[in-house]
Formats: structure tokens, sequence, C-alpha cells
């Protein structure tokens, strides 16, 4: 009885791995937490572990409030979803609002442990734990994807070369922000590539979308202001981190781009593709119908509002009159 006096400390939100009741006793004695056979039974007479994070809902307890615990409790999951093509910045803001983080100390956690600026944290919707500290958090969304990346590249490589995977990723984050749709990545990819062969600057504006600039348009102000190694408009070659987080898709197309010996792209007037050309002229006379295109949509917009306005003082009018008739 006096055993189960003694007083446990913990954090509030602890894991529980699946196995064994004797599996999870080793489990948490190497994680400090002091355990033996007693504990054992215990467990089994209370019932079953949890497995999985659980929320203790305190740090300080009694021994027997730890063990009855390990058998009752279960976290409160916030589900997350982490976009590809969404930047760390925006995805460590959710995390912080919905996790109730602060989130100044999140940021600062994060760019002292990721491994590149961005790519750490593969998009997917994750369950995560409500009281979970920061640190521990970041942690485990950082193995979690680096178990997927290594899963990836042994399918591909035979092999994980950390520094090698995350060039690719690099190149996949560009494509993953330059690509109407899965089915061209393959294409922009080849792109990227050529121009890189040839010696030319990437000159593309997916680069420029990153961290807090995930959703600004990029203007040719920005591209003459942004001094960073981001901005492949005016630095050679690829960026030294990924521009954002990469779905397996985009990846897949930076191992493996389409054979082309096209060198440029713009959007279709319909938004829903790209045109691809090797000629620069062809590219120019692309980008002069996208231009005419807008600028044609843009004036019908305004013509709209225009005929809008005027419907509306006519209405106004005509209801002013309707009421003096009425007064006459």
């Amino acid at each position: 009885m006096f055993y189960l006096t003694l007083n446990v400390h913990s954090k509030r939100v602890i894991f529980i791995p699946k196995g064994s009741v004797s599996y999870i006793i080793t489990y948490l004695d190497k994680n400090n937490y002091d355990m033996n056979i007693i504990d054992k039974i215990i467990i089994k007479s209370l019932g079953y572990a949890q497995s999985g994070w659980i929320d203790l809902k305190t740090t300080d307890m009694t021994k027997f409030d730890f063990l009855y615990k390990l058998t009752t409790s279960k976290a409160a999951l916030k589900s997350i979803t982490l976009v590809p093509g969404e930047t760390y910045y925006f995805f460590l803001k959710e995390l912080s609002s919905k996790l109730k983080i602060d989130e100044i100390t999140l940021f600062n956690i994060y760019l002292k442990t990721a491994y590149k600026a961005d790519g750490n944290i593969i998009p997917q919707t994750y369950n995560l734990p409500i009281g979970m500290k920061p640190y521990d958090l970041l942690q485990y969304l950082y193995d979690y994807t680096q178990i997927q990346y290594k899963k990836y590249s042994l399918k591909i490589f035979g092999h994980y070369d950390k520094a090698k995977w995350y060039k690719y990723l690099t190149i996949a984050s560009i494509i993953q922000k330059e690509s109407a749709s899965k089915d061209e990545m393959a294409t922009i990819a080849s792109v990227i590539y050529n121009r890189l062969k040839k010696d030319m600057r990437l000159q593309m504006d997916g680069s420029l979308n990153y961290g807090k600039y995930s959703h600004t348009k990029v203007t040719w102000k920005r591209i003459r202001e942004d001094k960073t190694q981001y901005n492949t408009y005016t630095h050679k070659g690829i960026p030294s981190s990924p521009v954002c987080a990469v779905e397996f898709a985009s990846i897949k197309a930076a191992i493996f781009p389409r054979k082309t010996d096209y060198l440029y792209f713009v959007k279709s007037t319909d938004g829903t593709k790209h045109l691809f050309t090797n000629s620069y002229k062809k590219h120019k006379a692309n980008i002069n119908k996208l231009k005419k295109y807008n600028k044609k949509k843009k004036k019908k917009k305004v013509q709209k509002r225009k005929k809008h306005t005027i419907y509306k003082k006519v209405y106004k009018k005509s209801k002013k009159l309707k009421n003096l008739w009425k007064n006459i």
C-alpha cells in the first residue's frame, strides 16, 4: 500500500506503445518511470494499458493514480492537415492555434531543430494531442517524416542519403508550387533540369512563395527586392532548402522527370494547365496571348461593375420618385 502512495512526476501527455503489459512496463522503465513487477500486476488487475498519446491531466500524482490513468486515459486529439504546397510558416501557426501552444516558442524551437527551412514535415492529416510539449511535438513530426522518406528512398534507390534526398525535395517543392495538376509535374521537372543543364536561371515564381510568402502574388517589385537564395530570377541553381511541404507525386517527378526539350512554360488562358515550349519566341507569344486574355477579362469585370452601379443609381432614383408620388 505504501508503494502505491509514492509520488510520480511525469509529462502531462505521454506516449504508450502498442504491445503486451510486459513490453509497456519495460518501455516506461527505460524512459525513467522506475517500473517493476508490482506495476505489471496492478495494471493487469486494472485492465489494459491504453496505447498512443495519452493525457494524464496532471504532472504530479501517486503511483496508483499513474497506473490507473495508464488504463483509463485517452489523449484529446485534434486533426490538423498539412496540405501539399503549404509552408512551415502557416502550418506552425495552425499548430499553435489548435493545440494551444505559444507561437513564438514553437517557431523558435522549429528554427533551432529543423534540418532545413522547409520540407521537414510530410503533408497529410495528423491527429495530435493537446498538451504535448512543443519540442516533443516537432520531434514526433520530424521522426514520422523521416520514416516515410526512408521508406520512399529505399523503394526507389535501395538506400537513404538524407542530403541527396533533400536536393530532390527542393526541386519537388518548386514543382509542387508551379504545377496545375499531377499530370504535368514530370514535364515541369523536365523544364527545371533542362534549364539547369544550360546554366540558365530557373526564373520560377513558385520558388518565391516560401515561408510567410506562401500565398503572396509574385510581382516584379518583389522579384527586384527579394535578395534571398529563393529568388531564382537573380540566383542560379536551386535554393538550398525546399520551398514547401511536398507530396510523393512531386518527389517522384523530381526523380523521374519526363524527357523533353522544353525550356519555358506559362499558364493557359483557362488556368487549368501550362503551355510548354523550347522556343523563347513561342513563349513570348503565349505570354502575350495570356496578357490579352487577362486584359479582356479585366475590362469585362469593370464594365459589369459599371453596369451594376448604373442600375443601382436608377433603382434608387425610381424608388425616390415612387415615394414622391405616394406623398402627392
